[in-house]
């Protein structure tokens, strides 16, 4: 044999073996994606994982609720199990700012569902919909300026990418549930809401409380505090979209269990209040109502999934 060949084969078997190399070291070695203080570990060419509170979920599987308190899908969205309950839904009569339509009822939540920790970023909306209608620009801040219409499809995309029929938006009733998060009063905060608490226009605080901080624009998700389940932004930011239609006088005559709203309707519900909204607008009882094709800078969502 020439020493040609045996010189050529010495680096075609190099070449291979630095190839196999590169590969394996791409594939195992975790490369750290920075949201916010936090960094979420994924892995290349692997099914992605994530550890929160020392339960590991893995993204590419159906989430178990004997198992797992939080889950993270394919997009990134983080998304804490909430426990089944009963709850006052609506407010009391003596709440300052509260309208006719929130007949207080109590009201069971049968099941337990995953809900999104944070509000959908716009980030997360463009992994999806490849484009970011949002006027306050920013992958971790929510995105805004998209109509119930916009929401759904992004939500049947999701779906359809996932190959499930788990994603929806949160009832009335169980955004109202996740929202209280145990609590009865005006805010899940009790019965003043600071700015250091929810981005709204701190110039109109709640009645006999404290002025605050105007931002005028959306905060990064999660910027401050959470509510006593560990859910963010439920007051202020930027309203949510839930899946009702809207009834003035539907709490009067609702199921006492899972109510989902009206058959049919002219306006969809928004709840939780905006950036740019006074105090007693964003309290936990309050209804905002809008055409489903309407969006705008103070409205974004927050995502649903059964387990």
């Amino acid at each position: 044999m020439s020493k040609e060949v045996i010189v050529g084969g010495f680096y075609n078997m190099a070449f291979v073996v630095f190839h196999l190399f590169f590969l394996i070291l791409f594939c195992i070695t975790p490369v750290g994606k920075v949201c916010g203080n936090s960094v979420e570990k994924s892995t290349l060419g692997c099914l992605a994982q994530d550890v929160i509170g020392g339960a590991t979920v893995n993204m590419a599987r159906r989430p178990n609720p004997q198992q797992d308190s939080f889950f993270i899908n394919s997009i990134g969205i983080k998304f804490k199990l909430i426990p089944a309950g009963s709850f006052l839904m609506g407010s009391l009569a003596k709440e300052k700012g509260r309208n006719s339509d929130e007949g207080v009822h109590l009201v069971e939540i049968k099941n337990p569902f995953y809900l999104g920790i944070y509000e959908v970023t716009q980030a997360q909306w463009r992994a999806v919909m490849e484009n970011n209608p949002s006027c306050f620009r920013g992958d971790d801040r929510p995105v805004e300026q998209v109509s119930w219409t916009d929401v759904n499809i992004f939500i049947r995309k999701l779906n359809a990418r996932e190959v499930t029929d788990k994603y929806r938006l949160p009832t009335e009733a169980e955004w109202e549930y996740a929202c209280r998060s145990g609590t009865e009063g005006p805010f899940s905060f009790g019965n003043c809401l600071s700015t250091d608490q929810a981005n709204y226009n701190g110039n109109y605080p709640y009645p006999g409380c404290l002025k605050g901080v105007y931002w005028r624009e959306t905060l990064p998700v999660g910027s401050l505090r959470a509510n006593a389940w560990g859910l963010y932004d439920m007051h202020g930011n930027v309203g949510e979209w839930c899946q009702d239609w809207y009834g003035k006088y539907y709490y009067f005559y609702s199921p006492s269990h899972d109510p989902h709203g009206p058959t049919t309707g002219l306006h969809r519900v928004n709840r939780g209040g905006g950036w740019y909204f006074n105090a007693y607008l964003c309290r936990s009882a309050n209804r905002d109502i809008y055409s489903p094709d309407y969006g705008c800078d103070a409205i974004g969502f927050r995502l649903l999934r059964v387990p």
